[in-house]
């Protein structure tokens, strides 16, 4: 679609940042939202985080990008109008959009509340929406949400921070729950120490969990135990450190999405263990099956959370004061940003100050 078509195709206008092509640069963008209808909320974007598949995404990594493109499903801003029949917010509150925007509402997934398993469940971001328009992300001044989809934002919670709660947070707190690793006195691993990585070890210790953080670098050792709270760290190249804990943990949340050995990891687990994978690793992964069948253990997965169980989180997240730690940036910064999450110099995430960040010409 030409950028002109973008602005005209709804008659409410917006601005945010959009990629042109696979080279991933972000640049200021003229579109357009609808109008409220019956079941929308309306909201200024104050604050979005940036996630790891916004990167992905602006450069074409998956094959299956559409620009232009405006990313962010990680946004918070606060009530500008609601639609008629919308009986959950009203004009003031503070409010949050993930990863969804919508899904069919009637498959078993979502009558369960699972719509982020819903096969035709619909991203906030680069996807289709019904109306064969295109879905345009939190990088911008505005969003038009159904009200099914939007969040309420607790008090107590700093808005800035409450952003990244919304991917990276659900992502993390869903497979606690699910795999029934959120009993306090559990022992977990937390592989990777990023942006889902520290947030696990917030949320895992708000259990009341012991926590082992799980890294390739020794240098973080200091950061997972004095300023996240973890109670071991253990060097996964170190061989020795690695045979030292085997059969001691509970189960694993791995959040690595490069290329890395799961066997090893599997070896940590005792009995019954479970070794949950959140990072998207592309490339197949090698198994021994008798490192399962030896200890009944299981490799499981998980991706994001629904709308019920997203809500449930960030109300645990405000009355447990688990809070990500951010880099507030302005979002004229945001291609020096990407280019710092590439290289995975931030910690932990990524924040773009959505509302004070003027617009060209204004």
């Amino acid at each position: 679609m030409e950028a002109s078509e973008a602005e005209f195709e709804h008659p409410r206008k917006a601005f945010g940042w959009a990629a042109r092509d696979s080279s991933g640069l972000l640049s200021p963008f003229n579109f357009s939202r609808r109008e409220t209808g019956e079941k929308d909320v309306a909201f200024k974007v104050l604050y979005c985080g940036i996630c790891h598949t916004d990167l992905h995404m602006t450069k074409n990594d998956w094959g299956n990008s559409i620009y232009p493109f405006v990313p962010g499903h990680e946004v918070v801003g606060i009530v500008t109008e609601v639609g008629s029949k919308v009986k959950k917010y009203k004009v003031g509150d503070k409010v949050g959009v993930g990863y969804l925007v919508e899904s069919c509402r009637s498959c078993q997934n979502c009558v369960e509340n699972l719509e982020n398993y819903c096969p035709k469940s619909i991203l906030t971001q680069g996807a289709k929406y019904t109306d064969g328009t295109t879905t345009y992300g939190g990088y911008s001044d505005s969003m038009v949400v159904d009200e099914h989809f939007v969040i309420r934002i607790p008090e107590g919670l700093p808005l800035d921070a409450a952003a990244p709660l919304l991917c990276a947070g659900v992502t993390v707190y869903s497979p606690m729950k699910y795999y029934g690793l959120d009993k306090p006195g559990m022992h977990v691993g937390v592989v990777g120490l990023g942006g889902l990585g520290h947030v696990a070890v917030k949320f895992a210790k708000a259990h009341g969990l012991k926590v082992t953080v799980i890294s390739t670098s020794p240098n973080k050792k200091e950061e997972a135990i004095k300023n996240l709270g973890a109670d071991s760290f253990l060097v996964s190249r170190d061989l020795d450190q690695m045979e030292a804990a085997k059969e001691t943990l509970d189960g694993i949340i791995d959040t690595v999405s490069a290329a890395h050995s799961i066997q090893s990891l599997i070896g940590l687990l005792k009995s019954h263990g479970k070794l949950v994978l959140i990072g998207g690793i592309e490339k197949p992964m090698e198994l021994q099956a008798f490192s399962l069948i030896i200890g009944r253990k299981l490799v499981g997965g998980s991706l994001v959370g629904g709308l019920k169980e997203t809500q449930e989180m960030i109300d645990f997240a405000a009355k447990h004061n688990v809070k990500p730690e951010i880099e507030v940036v302005p979002m004229d910064y945001v291609n020096v940003a990407m280019e710092r999450l590439a290289k995975a110099d931030v910690k932990y995430r990524f924040v773009i100050d959505v509302a004070n960040t003027p617009k060209p010409n204004s």
